[in-house]
């Protein structure tokens, strides 16, 4: 079972944007990394076309590495590691190390 997945609520635990949490947008597991909403915003600088006829600097989201993301847990509303326990029905859910609620 994947640690971070799509939708996720992340928050940075080193670099420029560290503290800063926001949405999970898209995840690459192979690379490992991932896209997070209003984090790591880097300057694009577009040239010119006939869709955008002037071109010009636009912020951009870059992807992290997940090694530098923590889950937050929605019921503590902390970073927090991951468990993976099985339910009766013998599916897997995550769960957070420090309180034990279900993320």
């Amino acid at each position: 079972m994947a640690r971070i997945r799509k939708g996720d609520v992340v928050t940075v635990l080193t670099g420029k944007d560290r503290g800063k949490s926001g949405k999970v947008l898209q995840v690459w597991p192979d690379e490992g990394r991932a896209l997070v909403e209003q984090v790591n915003i880097l300057k694009h600088f577009e040239r010119r076309t006939q869709q955008n006829p002037n071109g010009g600097i636009v912020p951009r989201e870059h992807p992290l590495a997940l090694c530098k993301l923590a889950l937050m847990c929605s019921k503590c509303r902390r970073p927090a590691r991951i468990q993976v326990q099985r339910t009766e029905a013998g599916d897997a859910q995550r769960v957070c190390h420090r309180c034990k609620g279900a993320l």
